[in-house]
């Protein structure tokens, strides 16, 4: 079975990310499209798994199976978060829709931690730039201060806004390169400490709602598993409606 048909035939839930989705696209920016697909539950019972992860089939096209999108979520990884929130959905069915109603269970001030180890990740990288090229990677330094932004004003507000809004600006002028590396170095600390500031008295749990999620997964998993599934005919021989046959 082609690994294509899973994202064709069982995608909840589809979004653009990227310069799109952070409202700093220009003429030249590519279209992003991330999704969730929801595995048939006996592709399960089988030795070898469905896959946590597809490339494809469009260009610039990846996907997570739904567990996997959830784990990462609830480990509050900046992409996954992001996505869940994107203002660009392209589909959405009744499960994605319920996916979309527990973006707040995910989120907790571990986005702290995350967000801000990336960020840092990210900024050794661009000062590695400075001192191989002399110069940093604009565009890398757009989208750092763009994810600081972010980080803060989730811990500040308990809800995560990735549209940059008035900011484009003042961010696109970064991406040109026409701010000076010490003023946008300038930012980032300064961005940097408000973050930290803001995870002393953010509004945020301290640990998402892992109980919530996983009984949204369970009852997911349950319903695909009573479902008529063109990859596993005898299913409905195997699971009825009282739950697995004894021999």
């Amino acid at each position: 079975m082609p690994f294509e048909h899973l994202v064709r035939d069982h995608t909840i839930y589809a979004c653009v990310m990227g310069s799109r989705a952070f409202g700093l696209a220009t003429d030249g920016s590519d279209t992003d499209r991330r999704g969730v697909f929801l595995a048939p539950t006996p592709l399960f019972w089988r030795f070898e798994k469905p896959p946590t992860h597809i490339e494809g089939p469009a260009e610039e096209q990846f996907s997570w199976e739904l567990e996997r999108f959830c784990e990462l979520a609830l480990r509050a990884n900046p992409n996954i978060l992001e996505c869940l929130h994107s203002p660009l959905v392209e589909h959405v069915d009744a499960t994605g829709r319920e996916l979309l109603a527990l973006r707040d269970a995910f989120l907790s001030r571990r986005v702290h931690e995350t967000f801000t180890r990336y960020a840092l990740g990210q900024r050794k990288k661009l000062e590695a730039d400075i001192r191989v090229h002399g110069a940093p990677r604009w565009k890398h330094a757009m989208h750092l201060l763009r994810l600081l932004m972010s980080a803060r004003d989730l811990l500040r507000t308990g809800t995560l806004t990735i549209d940059v809004g008035d900011r484009r600006d003042s961010l696109l002028s970064v991406k040109r390169g026409e701010v000076p590396w010490p003023e946008v170095e300038s930012w980032m600390t300064r961005l940097a400490t408000e973050t930290d500031e803001a995870a002393t008295v953010s509004p945020l749990p301290a640990e998402p709602d892992r109980a919530r999620v996983e009984d949204f997964l369970i009852r997911v998993r349950r319903a695909s598993a009573l479902q008529p599934d063109p990859y596993d005919e005898g299913v409905q021989g195997v699971v009825g409606t009282r739950g697995v046959r004894q021999g």
